[in-house]
């Protein structure tokens, strides 16, 4: 903290040493997962682009080259919205890697039009809980086998208003965007409390840590854009409430490299309501805490995606 209250702003110049380390980072083609990927990079870690599309990612790797020249990247097709893609990849990373340093969470979709994953999953639940849910499942070996490792997840601050809908997880009797996003969102958070719950008592070293990028100017609002009043709104107070990508992408990475951060923290923007400002440790709503949720919310999630985790 400065002697004014205000934290102090912490930046990718923060981020110590990387060299040697391997990251993957999912969504690394666009928006906070670009930023995260590029900064990694740029610190001398080994990056995967883990994106849905690989012309995409080469998109990604161009522009990563062009900041950090001598970056070490690969790239690696992923699909969260189909568990075939995700054990593809994942398949393809162990055999490819010794080691695995940081798993970066951070892909999704917001409020789209109604659609299912693969497995017909609601897209939204699909797609930024399950396809993560399993990713990690299937990577966890490796992460537990590299020392200091971490598993990163990318939440948001609607996850306030979300609940998990056990009754109807998949919104078979009407869809609302919104509320199918904060289940989402939510769901991400209880996965990270639940999985470093589960670490610790394994004895294991791998933190589960979550962070959110308050309202970061990303095409992952695209869809928010289609409603007028949104659009307004979004147009009004965006020069004053809302941040690039690459300070969005500040909260993740602090919680990927951070010395001091424990597991289960949680890590925005410090000011206006967790919107904006310099990474912090913030606190989730009292709905994410309910452990009772996080634990049948996991053993829902085992089930749905058939990986069975080894803690």
């Amino acid at each position: 903290m400065t002697s004014k209250g205000i934290p102090r702003a912490w930046s990718v110049q923060d981020i110590p040493d990387q060299t040697g380390r391997v990251a993957l980072v999912t969504g690394a083609n666009s928006g906070t997962g670009l930023e995260a990927a590029k900064a990694l990079a740029g610190r001398g870690a080994h990056v995967i682009l883990a994106c849905r599309r690989l012309e995409r990612a080469l998109g990604a790797e161009q522009a990563i080259f062009s900041a950090h020249p001598g970056a070490s990247l690969e790239r690696v097709e992923l699909d969260l919205g189909s568990l075939d893609s995700v054990g593809e990849a994942a398949r393809t990373v162990l055999k490819r890697h010794g080691r695995l340093d940081l798993l970066i969470n951070n892909a999704g979709v917001m409020i789209p039009p109604y659609g299912r994953t693969s497995e017909g999953f609601e897209l939204q639940f699909g797609t930024n809980h399950l396809g993560h849910f399993a990713l990690t499942g299937h990577l966890l070996p490796l992460l537990q086998a590299t020392p200091g490792s971490r598993v990163v997840t990318m939440s948001s601050g609607v996850h306030r208003v979300g609940r998990i809908r056990f009754e109807d997880l998949h919104f078979a009797r009407g869809y609302r965007a919104w509320a199918a996003y904060a289940q989402s969102k939510i769901a991400n958070l209880m996965f990270t409390f639940e999985l470093q719950r589960r670490l610790a008592r394994a004895g294991s070293g791998t933190l589960a840590v979550a962070a959110h990028p308050g309202w970061s100017r990303t095409e992952l609002q695209r869809h928010a854009t289609r409603n007028p009043v949104m659009r307004f709104l979004m147009a009004a107070f965006a020069p004053f409430f809302s941040q690039d990508a690459a300070q969005g992408a500040l909260p993740l990475l602090r919680a990927a490299v951070d010395p001091e951060a424990e597991g289960s923290a949680y890590y925005g923007p410090a000011q206006y309501s967790e919107l904006v400002g310099p990474p912090v440790r913030v606190q989730p709503g009292v709905r994410a805490r309910d452990e009772e949720v996080q634990a049948r919310l996991w053993r829902v999630s085992e089930r749905l995606t058939r990986v069975a985790y080894p803690v």
